[in-house]
């Protein structure tokens, strides 16, 4: 069994690898820090690990990443899609450039390989995505649009994949973790402080990875985020905007 985790040197992707490992799967680790992946490399002694090093925020990386797997024979029996970053600020301050990355990597990365690697799967009727989305994948993120806006992508495409291969009766399980904040080096490149407690990467990789396997579609680890997941179906999108407005805000220290 390989498993190929993008976005793997830190934070969910590291204790994924960490608990796949464990579980005998081969790795493939991917990531633009060759140093982190070699490190993790080491750690995991206990089954074959392949280090590569890509840069998701240019587009071409995807289809480079899997013409180079398919090239050498490998068959990926897990594939999940961690690679992902925030750029907080209003729509009009944060630079296109910057946005343009963030949706080269959290969007069209995990677009690219959930379809070229779910092919693959649907043929040989084998195989689990893990597509980490986020909790803000179910709303508007005013000073986060971009980022909130391409989990929503990732969130409704998971969706979209897992009733179409539920109705095809195919054996490849489809799901996207949904998390609230996680303990991670996440907001320290978005630039944000979050205003509630995050929860611990391991238990999140490790829940995420099980639920996967269960086939469960939409995975949400963590009592407090069910609770919200459960009670915004009440509320009007107008005014769920404006709470994640002020949250958002509380982030950056604003009051």
């Amino acid at each position: 069994m390989k498993a190929l985790i993008t976005g793997a040197s830190s934070g969910i992707g590291k204790e994924i690898a960490r608990y796949l490992a464990e579980l005998g799967y081969d790795l493939i680790l991917v990531s633009r820090s060759t140093d982190k992946l070699n490190k993790l490399k080491e750690e995991l002694s206990n089954v074959n690990v392949r280090v590569i090093t890509l840069d998701f925020s240019r587009e071409s990386d995807s289809l480079d990443l899997y013409e180079h797997i398919k090239n050498e024979n490998e068959q990926i029996d897990f594939l999940v899609n961690n690679a992902g970053f925030g750029a907080y600020g209003k729509f009009l301050d944060v630079p296109l450039e910057r946005e343009l990355e963030l949706i080269h990597t959290n969007v069209s990365t995990v677009h690219i390989l959930t379809k070229l690697f779910l092919k693959d799967m649907a043929e040989r009727n084998s195989g689990y995505i893990l597509n980490v989305g986020s909790a803000a994948g179910f709303l508007a993120g005013p000073t986060f649009a971009s980022y909130y806006a391409s989990k929503n992508y990732v969130v409704r495409l998971t969706q979209a994949i897992h009733e179409e291969m539920r109705r095809d009766n195919k054996n490849v399980k489809v799901s996207v973790l949904c998390p609230g904040p996680v303990k991670t080096n996440f907001n320290n490149v978005a630039d944000v402080k979050f205003c509630i407690r995050g929860l611990d990467p391991k238990f999140v990789a490790r829940y995420a990875v099980d639920m996967t396997m269960k086939g469960k579609m939409i995975i949400t680890p963590g009592f407090e985020m069910k609770a919200v997941s459960f009670f915004r179906h009440f509320a009007p999108e107008k005014l769920l905007t404006r709470i994640s407005y002020n949250v958002q805000m509380k982030k950056n220290g604003i009051k």
